[in-house]
């Protein structure tokens, strides 16, 4: 009895352990930035132009700028957990064949973005940051706010708070509480340790502007049960668009994912 206590003690005692190194540690778990030299050269096949946009705390946001001849309108593109623009900008071509100009912010750490993401109110300015200065050279009816897996928190907050023209959403979560909630082995850890919420479900039942949602129904990262949830937010004219046989990242740059985008696009 008293082999088994002590083995319960330490078995307890690491558990609390690692709970509390997954806390104060929550950063380095979900965002996986590469970082990028400022003399860092883009290769990209089409027009761009680097940019730079001051905080309120005075640290440098990078973004890039790919521009279309007579553009429609604007995509304002969150990307993902990982990388840099140096992976991410070749999302580009899909929008600017469409006759979009679109623009994508690196995060705080992120290629040549200065500072650490230290909290998901401070993502929120940011990006409000980032908004606001796309809204200087684009009216609220040319911007498109897109936002893919851990952008889609941020692109459903800014849409709400701004109502631009739309909002698509590719492999969102219903909150990262319900994703952790529902993937192993991130279902160890209770709800409340997560400091960042992303709370998707809850901005689409205030959204006041048109939601679509592109998922494939084979996501290994965010399960397509999350955009179902969301569905269940929708108000009448919301579209989900299932992704038969894509998985979290691969639909990107798929013909199937070209036409259904084209498609949205035409409709709005």
């Amino acid at each position: 009895m008293k082999s088994f206590l002590i083995l319960l003690g330490f078995l307890i005692a690491g558990y609390v352990l690692v709970m509390a190194l997954a806390y104060f540690f929550q950063e380095k778990l979900i965002f996986l930035p590469q970082k990028l030299d400022r003399e860092h050269k883009f290769l990209f096949n089409q027009e761009f132009e680097e940019r730079f946009i001051e905080l309120k705390d005075g640290k440098m946001l990078h973004g890039l700028l790919f521009t279309t001849e007579d553009p429609k309108g604007i995509i304002l593109y969150f990307h993902g957990n990982a990388g840099s623009l140096d992976g991410w900008g070749g999302v580009a071509p899909t929008f600017t064949t469409l006759g979009y100009d679109i623009f994508i912010p690196d995060y705080r750490g992120y290629g040549k973005s200065e500072g650490t993401v230290q909290g998901e109110t401070q993502l929120y300015e940011d990006m409000q940051r980032v908004y606001d200065q796309i809204k200087e050279e684009y009216s609220k009816d040319e911007i498109i706010i897109l936002g893919h897996s851990v952008g889609s928190g941020i692109a459903a907050k800014l849409a709400v708070d701004n109502s631009p023209k739309l909002l698509i959403l590719q492999a969102p979560f219903y909150s990262l509480q319900d994703l952790a909630k529902n993937t192993p082995p991130l279902n160890i850890f209770p709800s409340f340790l997560f400091k960042y919420k992303f709370e998707v479900g809850e901005y689409l039942k205030i959204a006041k502007l048109p939601v679509v949602i592109l998922h494939g129904d084979e996501d290994e990262v965010i399960y397509y049960g999350s955009s179902l949830k969301l569905q269940k937010e929708f108000k009448l004219g919301d579209t989900l668009i299932t992704l038969s046989g894509f998985g979290h990242n691969n639909f990107i740059g798929s013909r199937k994912y070209e036409e259904e985008m084209g498609k949205v696009l035409k409709k709005y």
